[in-house]
């Protein structure tokens, strides 16, 4: 079995804590679907978040996902001029038998224009 990366991230609307929730556990179930994965096949959840960003921590929406015994952590975003407010971005290091050419990278809504090279 391989170890594997799997990037993502979604822009939020607003800094609520609900709304981070429901957004993040949007991604994070996406990521999981689109690549067949399970909680047991995670190793890793990095996540960053924008410095606009204080409602919550994304990691506790993983949490309330039922990922509790996977290390997480948070970080901040570098503070870029004319970077895109209000993302939660993530990197899952997984375990996987897919070649790295096949692990679906998730990007939602207009999170999308952050890497339309490997956005699916």
């Amino acid at each position: 079995m391989a170890v594997r990366a799997v990037r993502g991230a979604v822009q939020l609307e607003r800094d609520e804590a609900g709304h981070m929730e429901e957004q993040v556990g949007a991604l994070l179930t996406a990521i999981l679907g689109r690549n067949g994965l399970h909680t047991d096949d995670l190793i890793s959840l990095w996540f960053t978040a924008t410095p606009d960003l204080h409602s919550d921590f994304p990691a506790a929406a993983a949490r309330k996902l039922g990922i509790v015994d996977v290390p997480l952590i948070c970080a901040q975003e570098l503070d870029i001029e004319g970077a895109m407010p209000r993302v939660v971005r993530v990197l899952a290091h997984i375990e996987c038998d897919k070649p790295r050419a096949d692990v679906a990278h998730v990007y939602l809504g207009a999170a999308a224009a952050l890497r339309k090279d490997i956005a699916q």
